[in-house]
């Protein structure tokens, strides 16, 4: 499968790396990226999965560990997919990969083409 190419970053950073950054502190450098960022989509794209994907599994990590027991229990296991994801994801930014999650990596691209 053909991925498309890394195309340079307006940040002045290797492009790899803006990648990695944008999920370095979760959501948060997502949305640092996606304001900052003018000319990568490969840049924009992390940045929108990093938005979506950590973003999501936060709000529902805060939801659940409100419930007692089955949901702190659920709250567990989110925070290690969460972990999990969060390494998954920022090394293969760092590797130039266009790692799409599913559903979400969709929409993340689809975005990505949006911002100009």
């Amino acid at each position: 499968m053909n991925e498309p190419q890394v195309d340079p970053s307006s940040t002045s950073l290797d492009p790899k790396v803006a990648g990695l950054l944008c999920y370095v502190l979760g959501f948060i450098t997502g949305i640092i990226f996606l304001v900052v960022e003018k000319k990568s989509r490969f840049v924009k794209f992390h940045a929108m999965q990093s938005v979506i994907a950590l973003g999501l599994l936060s709000i529902a990590e805060i939801v659940l560990s409100q419930i007692p027991f089955i949901g702190w229990i659920a709250s567990f296991l989110i925070i290690l997919l969460y972990l999990v994801l969060w390494i998954t994801l920022m090394l293969m930014a760092l590797q130039g990969r266009w790692f799409k999650l599913p559903y979400i990596g969709d929409i993340a691209e689809q975005q990505a083409g949006n911002f100009k």
